[in-house]
């Protein structure tokens, strides 16, 4: 008796979801900003860190490389870097850039946030849940 070995056959890949969207206003708002650089720019980096009386902060800067472990969006012109450690914190946001007669700021509409402190500058996010395979 000769034991066959099963032929395996690879599973094709469910796509991936886009971590995070620009708003057509936040993708104009950051192509202005990133043509006056003076240094060149890979990119806007996102992340959330610990911090404020709600607990975390979401934070965006200018990136000059993209990181090997970053996730990578591209969304209307711009390239997103999230930063690995807070891909599922950010799962599904949308960063939209609002402008009132007081203030001009980018606004993350996320559907992982619980809570938001009374300033607005901290939140509460429950990370999104793994997909059942």
């Amino acid at each position: 008796m000769t034991l066959e070995t099963p032929t395996l056959t690879p599973r094709p890949r469910r796509p991936r979801p886009q971590v995070v969207s620009l708003s057509p206003a936040a993708a104009e708002r950051v192509r202005e900003i990133i043509a006056r650089s003076e240094r060149p720019v890979a990119g806007l980096r996102v992340g959330v860190r610990n911090g404020g009386c709600a607990g975390q902060e979401y934070v965006l800067d200018y990136a000059e490389v993209a990181d090997p472990l970053d996730e990578v969006v591209v969304d209307q012109g711009v390239t997103v870097l999230v930063e690995p450690s807070a891909v599922l914190f950010l799962l599904g946001t949308v960063i939209d850039y609002e402008v009132t007669r007081l203030s001009a700021k980018f606004v993350f509409r996320n559907p992982n946030q619980t809570d938001a402190c009374g300033c607005g500058e901290s939140v509460t996010i429950q990370p999104a849940e793994a997909p059942d395979a």
